[in-house]
């Protein structure tokens, strides 16, 4: 399905569309990183990726802190030890075109300040489809492996790694003393098909693609199945180092291979866009024959002091892309349109589909975002449609054949009320604007139970109040019962146990037919199973008394505020510190002002976060909640730097760097970079030209220095 092209949509329907993106986007990185059963390709996934870039790019005041262009991956998987990663692995920025290319190259030197006819060397290197891993080194011994996880955390998998003959256990030469290198874990086609040899004759489920294969091989709890699969490693990047060997990406990879670490023969330095093109059309050639999965080219800046000013945005390096294939496409039939409800009450069209295998996954639902896009593509049940693995959480229907439609298909007619709870479904209309909402939502509300109990759900979700055991059956239970309405509820069950419990015994008897047929009729069985069940309830009453001690992020990103994700949470968690500040901060007249000033939070975001709180009954469920919780406040800044922690505002002209660059180093060393000065500024940079800000500065009495002074501090 072709998606409303970026610069058609109005700035509601591209606020709508981030919001979908990021959610989606969200559910992917768990399933691609913690899971390692990905439901979409790589390409499907960039181009996700690429879509919310590109509606980002447009709409720059809409950017949401919690956009997966903030986001990396998922969080570590609880079978494996949790290692910190000192230097965070962050992903890259793709391109999908030359154009895309160019594009990199430009804004790299505009970056620099360099001449746009300037080039730029760069090492071009194919890009391995496997799992990322951290492989620490001192002394030149290897002490321990990881995966990314989130990009911050990921799993200790050091006795699996240990077992791949391509990862050395020493290093070879004078490795710097402390050398922690990154690379990809892969499988050949010839290992992959000998595996599922393996598995099939075992009567085990076969793996879907290599990818999947590496990924579960180096993540098996018995480090001696991981050595029985033939697994491969491709070292191309660094961590923490204590002391770079050479000054160039090139020339690192050169090290890396004096180490004794595969490096990919195929890597080459380029020294001009067609040079890079050439090599992309190269790989692409030799793709089928190289005997391993790649998805694209990686071109990075080869000069490591050019790198370092480049530096890096929230989730990516600035010196960095991946030039990635295209995507694939296959046709199916549309067997049925399916609406669901989401806790917003958005009134979603799914795609039901007849099977069909696209890059290695099998598809069975595709998203039709909403009525507008059903009736442009003039999708009908039991149309033959195309499909393509790219663009959306699942995969999009990019086009209709009509010339196979079946005589009796009807166009579809999308329901004008909540198939939940009967309520009118009806799409606002932007006073502002005089638009129409894309969506149509549900006016049910609280009476709407998708709503209510979706919320409810998000709120004791794993990045929110993570309440083990107390999940969508209990609390649609719960909510049936009339016991769960809202968040304090969840905690007041622990008051209730004798009614928790008679509610749950009659849910069981309910069960115990079907149960009992299920398991021959065998009593024993049964009360085993009931004693089980049992244990399950007391391990969930007693998982939410763990739950009272709250940290004030996590308690922000658990009411829903529209716009406010886990990342958002944080960045006002860090502002506000305690609760009480927070609340006090929200009852002030200057609210939406100060969330504005917090570096990361646009007009967009403050304004649903002000009207969150200028509602009465969310204040009002909130101090009700509050009532069974110790709201822990939020740790402060380590500080790290002369400026780690500081609020920084530059004005003027800088001489010496870019403003996008002084921005980018500030932020690096934990500073806080706003676009304003109050009297919680810390320190003003003012350059030639400084206006109002340095009058502002002298007025609240903020320390005030010229360029050459600020440089002086950092360096």
């Amino acid at each position: 399905m072709s998606a409303k092209a970026v610069d058609k949509l109005s700035s509601q329907e591209a606020e709508k569309e981030l919001d979908r993106l990021a959610k989606d986007i969200a559910g992917h990185d768990r399933r691609y990183h913690m899971d390692d059963a990905p439901s979409i390709s790589d390409a499907d996934y960039d181009a996700l990726r690429r879509r919310n870039a590109d509606i980002e790019a447009r709409f720059p005041l809409l950017v949401r802190p919690d956009s997966p262009s903030h986001r990396v991956g998922s969080k570590a998987s609880e079978k494996f030890a949790k290692v910190r990663h000192t230097v965070p692995m962050l992903s890259l920025d793709n391109a999908f075109s030359d154009e895309d290319v160019a594009d990199f190259l430009g804004r790299v030197r505009r970056f620099l300040g360099r001449k746009d006819d300037e080039e730029i060397a760069v090492t071009a290197e194919p890009k391995i489809d496997g799992l990322s891993a951290s492989l620490r080194y001192e002394n030149g011994v290897l002490v321990r492996g990881a995966t990314r996880g989130d990009g911050q955390e990921g799993e200790d998998i050091t006795a699996n790694l240990k077992t791949i003959s391509g990862i050395p256990l020493r290093l070879k030469g004078k490795p710097p003393a402390i050398l922690e290198v990154r690379g990809e874990v892969f499988m050949t086609h010839k290992a992959f098909a000998a595996l599922n040899k393996r598995q099939e004759k075992d009567g085990k489920p076969v793996y879907a693609n290599p990818r999947n294969s590496a990924a579960g091989s180096v993540r098996q709890l018995d480090p001696g199945i991981t050595a029985s699969r033939e697994l491969n490693f491709f070292a191309y990047t660094w961590g923490e180092i204590s002391a770079l060997p050479a000054d160039t990406q090139s020339g690192m990879l050169e090290k890396f291979a004096d180490y004794g670490f595969p490096v990919n023969p195929l890597t080459r330095r380029c020294e001009s866009l067609g040079q890079m093109l050439k090599f992309y059309a190269d790989i692409s050639a030799k793709r089928a024959k190289l005997g391993y999965d790649i998805d694209g080219v990686v071109y990075k800046v080869d000069r490591l002091d050019l790198q370092e000013r480049l530096g890096f945005v929230s989730r990516s390096s600035r010196w960095a892309t991946a030039h990635k294939f295209p995507a694939e496409q296959a046709e199916t039939v549309l067997e049925d349109i399916e609406i669901q409800v989401g806790r917003t009450g958005k009134l979603a069209p799914v795609a039901r589909l007849a099977p069909v295998t696209v890059g290695g996954v099998v598809v069975r639902n595709a998203t039709l975002h909403n009525e507008d896009e059903i009736a442009r593509l003039d999708a009908r049940i039991g149309d033959h449609v195309v499909i393509q693995r790219a663009g959306d959480v699942i995969p999009q229907i990019v086009r209709v054949l009509t010339d196979k439609r079946p005589r009796n298909a009807k166009p579809y007619k999308f329901p004008q009320t909540c198939p939940v709870c009967g309520s009118h479904a009806v799409r606002e209309v932007d006073e502002k604007t005089g638009k129409q909402d894309v969506d149509r939502r549900c006016t049910g509300g609280l009476v709407c139970d998708a709503q209510t109990v979706e919320r409810l759900r998000y709120f004791v979700g794993r990045d929110q109040f993570d309440i083990e055991g107390l999940g969508g059956t209990m609390i649609q239970l719960f909510h049936d019962e009339g016991l769960l309405k809202e968040p304090a509820d969840i905690f007041a069950l622990t008051e209730k146990p004798g009614k928790v419990s008679k509610i749950l015994a009659a849910h069981r008897a309910a069960l115990s037919e079907e149960r009992r047929s299920a398991e021959g009729k065998d009593p024993v069985k049964t009360k085993k199973k009931e004693d089980r069940e049992d244990k399950v309830v007391e391990n969930m009453m007693a998982a939410i008394e763990t739950r009272r001690k709250i940290g004030l992020d996590r308690l922000i990103n658990a009411l829903g505020i529209r716009h406010v994700g886990e990342t958002t949470a944080r960045l006002i968690a860090r502002h506000y510190r305690t609760i009480d500040a927070f609340l006090a901060g929200m009852e002030g007249d200057n609210a939406r002002e100060e969330l504005e000033s917090l570096e990361g939070i646009g007009g967009v975001v403050a304004e649903a976060i002000c009207d969150f709180f200028g509602e009465k009954h969310n204040v009002k469920a909130l101090g009700r909640l509050l009532q069974w919780l110790d709201v822990t406040p939020m740790a402060a800044p380590a500080k790290t730097s002369p400026v780690s922690g500081k609020t920084v505002v530059f004005t003027g002209t800088l001489e010496k760097m870019t403003r996008q660059e002084a921005k980018a180093r500030a932020e690096m060393l934990g500073a806080k970079v706003s676009g304003s000065v109050s009297a919680k500024t810390d320190i003003v940079v003012a350059g030639p030209g400084a206006g109002s800000k340095l009058k502002d500065a002298q007025k609240h009495n903020v320390t005030v220095m010229d360029e050459d002074a600020w440089l002086k501090l950092i360096s």
